[in-house]
Formats: structure tokens, sequence, C-alpha cells
């Protein structure tokens, strides 16, 4: 055990696979998301009966404590390596001086983390929790009705610019992390690694701009 603990390059796998499995989990959410841009009533009824599919279904449940562990995993095995980082240079690892060979977004992982991080907190404590534990009414169809609370958050602005710089945030994370998780996990040839550079790249793009249609298009769509 504290073998695994020093060893930094086995805490780099884990934070790379915990990384591929949450990115993967981004696509699954974002589906079921999207669902928010149907016209009103169907939104409703389908999302909900959606929230409360996954609510009630053992094998997501199960899935869902592995998402958990997952979140907790790499947040703790980026703090710690980045810890790790900064002992052995003796500089903050932002304030190098690799500008002209590393992307500003690359150096800067660990602020982007811990954007997400925070906007995870508050995301789980607004809608996760408040599903989970709190009394929320009921649709036609007797399912809780989650459609209206995201509805109400996302009718705030100042909600709204704080969903959208979480998700650059992470589109960004993304942008680098997708592939140097490749990279770490042993998927790294010069034969596909421009392909996997372009899909990371399309990957990021998609994900950051596929969630931040969704607040802008209900806070749009209810100021008429």
């Amino acid at each position: 055990m504290i073998w695994f603990i020093k060893n930094s390059i086995t805490r780099k796998n884990l934070m790379a696979i915990t990384g591929l499995f949450l990115s993967f989990f981004l696509i699954i959410h974002l589906a079921g998301n999207l669902q928010l841009l149907l016209p009103e009533a169907e939104a409703r009824l389908q999302y909900n009966a959606y929230s409360d599919f996954l609510g009630g279904n053992p094998l997501i449940l199960a899935v869902s404590f592995v998402l958990y562990a997952c979140i907790l995993l790499h947040t703790i095995d980026a703090i710690y390596l980045a810890f790790r980082r900064k002992k052995a240079n003796g500089v903050s690892y932002s304030r190098d001086r690799r500008g002209r060979a590393s992307t500003w977004y690359s150096r800067h992982m660990m602020a982007l983390g811990i954007i997400i991080f925070v906007f995870l907190v508050i995301h789980f404590k607004d809608y996760w929790y408040v599903y989970k534990f709190g009394d929320l009414p009921l649709d036609e169809n007797g399912k809780k009705d989650l459609y209206t609370l995201v509805v109400v958050s996302f009718e705030q602005l100042w909600y709204v610019i704080l969903y959208v710089i979480a998700i650059i945030a992470l589109g960004y994370h993304l942008l680098h992390g997708v592939f140097s998780a490749h990279r770490t996990i042993g998927l790294f040839h010069p034969v596909y690694n421009r392909i996997i550079k372009i899909l990371g790249i399309l990957f990021s793009i998609a994900i950051t701009i596929g969630y931040i249609i969704i607040p802008i298009f209900i806070y749009i769509s209810h100021q008429a």
C-alpha cells in the first residue's frame, strides 16, 4: 500500500484510467441532459422519467459508486502528484518557463481541476442532493420533477455564467487530459498519435458545446 502511494507512475496510471472513465461518463450524462432541449411538456416527462430510471436501477446505482470513487481518486491523485512535482522542482508548476514548449492549459491543469471540482460540489448540492434527499414535487406521471428544478436554476443569469465558466474549464482540462491519459497508459505511437490528438480535440469541443448550449437555451427561451 505504501509502495502504491509513493509510486508516481502507478498513481499517474490510476489518474489516467479514472480520467478516461469520467470522460466516458460525460458522454452518457450529456446524452440524458440533451432531453432538456425538447419542447417543454415533452422535456419534463422524458427528463423526469430518465432521472427516475437512473435513480431506481440497481446497476446504475452500482456504477454511480464507481463514479464517485473515480472523482475522489482523480482529485486526490492530481493534488498528490502536483505536490510531489512542486517539491521536486522547488518552484510552482504554473510559474515555470516552459511556455514555448507547452500550452497554457497543460501548465494550469490543477487550476482548471479546482474550478471543476468546486463546480461539482455545487452541482451535487443543487441537484443530486435535492433529488435524493429533498422534497421535490411530482409531475403528472408521479415522477420527481427534477426538470423544473433544473429550469428554475438556469433562469438565473449568474448561475448560467457559473455553469458556462465551469464547462469551459472542463473543456480545456479535457483538451490536455484525454491525450495525456492515452499516452500515460501506453497508447502512444507515431502512427496513431496524431489521430488520438485530433479525436481528443474534437471530443473536448463537442463536450464543451454540448453542455454549454443547454443552460443558454433554457435561459433565453424563458426570458420571453
